[in-house]
């Protein structure tokens, strides 16, 4: 996973409440398990509607979604943050989300920060002008014009953000610890270990 540390480009200021996964990325883009070309179906029936915000040239390469209370919330696809990373969202910027795709998120590498609502309605109005800039280090939300948002995350996985750590890499932090357990199991359980035919 690539570590994030600072995230800075324009937003998109979607502002939209209780999107649920199915909005984010339809049950018919989910007979793939590849996390490529997802990013095509990302909120199809919005950008279905001739002028949705999504396709408006003005947030052309926007890395950023500002959305509504309780972002995620529905179904526990993992492809919607699969979807919104492909579509070239490195973070989303909500009051609330739903805990699984929370969990989601973070396992693919993809910010979600909660910020109060009054928060929202301010960077939603900056989107449309400038840009946005998140940071990891001071846990802030800033614009050009002086606002400054604190957010709080769970301290495991802010480590894991920043330091770019999945669970596999977590898993070969302890590999030492895991050989040690397996050398110790064999001689231990010596009738758990296969014998060459």
């Amino acid at each position: 996973m690539k570590p994030v540390t600072r995230v800075e480009g324009r937003a998109i200021p979607f502002g939209q409440k209780n999107v649920d996964t199915d909005v984010i990325i339809p049950a018919k883009w989910l007979k793939t398990i590849s996390r490529e070309g997802l990013g095509e179906g990302a909120f199809e029936a919005i950008r279905a509607e001739e002028g949705n915000i999504f396709d408006d040239p003005e947030y052309a390469g926007a890395n950023i979604l500002i959305a509504g209370d309780n972002f995620g919330c529905g179904s526990s696809r993992e492809h919607a943050a699969w979807a919104l990373a492909d579509l070239g969202i490195t973070a989303v910027i909500a009051p609330s989300f739903s805990d699984i795709f929370s969990g989601n998120a973070f396992k693919n590498g993809l910010l979600a920060i909660a910020v109060p609502q009054a928060a929202i309605d301010r960077l939603m109005e900056v989107a449309r002008t400038d840009s946005i800039t998140i940071d990891m280090e001071s846990m802030s939300v800033t614009t050009p014009f002086q606002d400054r948002f604190t957010f709080e995350m769970d301290p495991f996985r802010h480590q894991c953000l920043v330091e770019g750590l999945d669970e596999i890499d977590l898993t070969m932090a302890k590999s030492d610890a895991i050989e040690r357990h397996e050398k110790n199991s064999d001689s231990a359980k010596p009738w758990l270990t296969p014998v060459a035919a």
